[in-house]
This record gives structure tokens, C-alpha cells and sequence, in this order.
């Protein structure tokens, strides 16, 4: 049985990677943002821990996870939380810049340093839950464009520096997944939403679990997933 720390469980991708993890007797630790939605997580995963982060901040998860209780060793760190906000470089304020940038970008760099011992002891997984955008910037999407090609480039530089300690980094790139992100998405796009049309999140949940247990004579490192119809 694994013991993994994933970000973003409330909904989507992560609510079904961490069911599916859960289903399999994994032990789960989930990042809440506050107090409030730390038992939300806990009614919705029962048995899971919840710890109390707020990825919005980065610069303050050191002193948040220094006063709670961790696990002793992780098998994996999923981040799998993201914002978006899309504008044209014109428009897009410095703010909005920012808040992609600090909870897609800087925060996965932060928790990912504060438990690399836990991950090292383990011989452990760090996977990104990236994006389509990570490959390619499309107009309107440059700020979180940016923030997730930055996301590539943590994990190709955390690779290469954790190889020799055992630590395998995965990068999966989901095109359009019918999440709650994706409504917003084609709010701010102007666009009908229509689920059906894109990528089931159980499908980016088998994809990350693949990665999860490929043995260990072997690393996946980048994982590029489109809508099949």
C-alpha cells in the first residue's frame, strides 16, 4: 500500500485519481486550502488525511505543513490543482498573471521542495498534471500558457536532479477534460459547454495511475492525452 499526497482531490482529475487510489487501499493525504475545505475532503474521502495548505500563497506552506502532522514518506506528490484566466496579452492584468502563476507554477516548486525527504526516503513519484497549454500557447491562454510551460521545465530540471536518489517526475498533458475548470473555461471563452465532447477525467485518472505503477526498471516522463472523439 502507497501513501500519496495529492493536490486538487476536491473535483475532477484529482477527485478521480484519488478515488481510484483510495479503491485500491492507498493511504491519502489531501491538500485543502483552509480548515473548511479540509472537511469537505475528509466527508468526501473517508479514511483520507487532510492537510491544510493554501497553494495561493506559497510562501507560507512552509510554516502550514511545519505545524501539523505529515506522513513519514510519500510514494507520490500529484499536483493536480490549477487555475486558469484567459486574456489576451493586452488585456490581462499583472494580477491575474500572478495568481496563475504563483498556484500553477511556484506553489507545485514549493510543496514538491518541502517533501522531497519524505519522497527521496520512498524513492518516490512527483507527477504534474500539466496541459495541452504546457506544449503550446494559444491566443487568449498566454499567462496560463506560460505558467504551465514553466511546469514543464520544473519537472525536466527536478528530473534530472532526483534521478540519482531514486525519484522518477512525470508530466501528463490532458487536452480539454470535462471538469468544472472546463465550465469556466468556456464561460470566459464564450462558449456552450458540452461535456460529452471532451476527455473523461477517469481517463487522465488511468493515465496518471499507469505512470504510478510502471515498474521500476522504467519512468515515464511526459504523457501527452487528446479527446478520442
Amino acid at each position: 500500500m502507497g501513501t500519496h499526497l495529492i493536490t486538487g482531490a476536491g473535483s475532477g482529475i484529482g477527485a478521480a485519481v484519488a478515488r481510484r487510489l483510495a479503491d485500491r487501499g492507498e493511504e491519502l493525504w489531501l491538500l485543502a486550502r483552509d480548515a473548511g475545505r479540509a472537511k469537505e475532503l475528509a466527508a468526501q474521502f473517508p479514511g483520507a488525511r487532510a492537510v491544510v495548505g493554501d497553494l495561493g500563497v506559497p510562501e507560507k506552506l512552509a510554516w502550514a505543513l511545519g505545524h501539523q502532522t505529515l506522513p513519514d514518506r510519500l510514494d507520490s506528490v500529484l499536483h493536480i490543482a490549477g487555475v486558469v484566466e484567459l486574456g489576451a496579452v493586452a488585456d490581462l492584468p499583472a494580477k491575474s498573471w500572478q495568481r496563475q502563476l504563483t498556484a500553477n507554477l511556484v506553489a507545485p516548486a514549493e510543496l514538491t521542495r518541502l517533501f522531497l525527504p519524505q519522497l527521496r526516503l520512498a524513492q518516490g513519484h512527483v507527477v504534474f498534471v500539466n496541459s495541452g497549454a504546457g506544449l503550446r500557447a494559444n491566443p487568449q491562454w498566454g499567462a496560463y500558457a506560460a505558467s504551465k510551460h514553466g511546469l514543464k521545465a520544473l519537472a525536466d530540471a527536478l528530473r534530472a536532479e532526483e534521478h540519482d536518489n531514486g525519484v522518477r517526475v512525470t508530466s501528463v498533458y490532458p487536452g480539454r477534460t470535462a471538469t468544472a475548470m472546463q465550465a469556466t473555461v468556456h464561460q470566459q471563452e464564450g462558449k456552450e459547454y458540452d461535456p460529452s465532447r471532451w476527455i473523461d477525467p477517469e481517463s487522465i485518472a488511468t493515465t496518471v495511475l499507469t505512470a504510478l505503477d510502471l515498474p521500476r526498471d522504467a519512468e515515464i516522463t511526459d504523457l501527452s492525452v487528446r479527446p478520442g472523439s
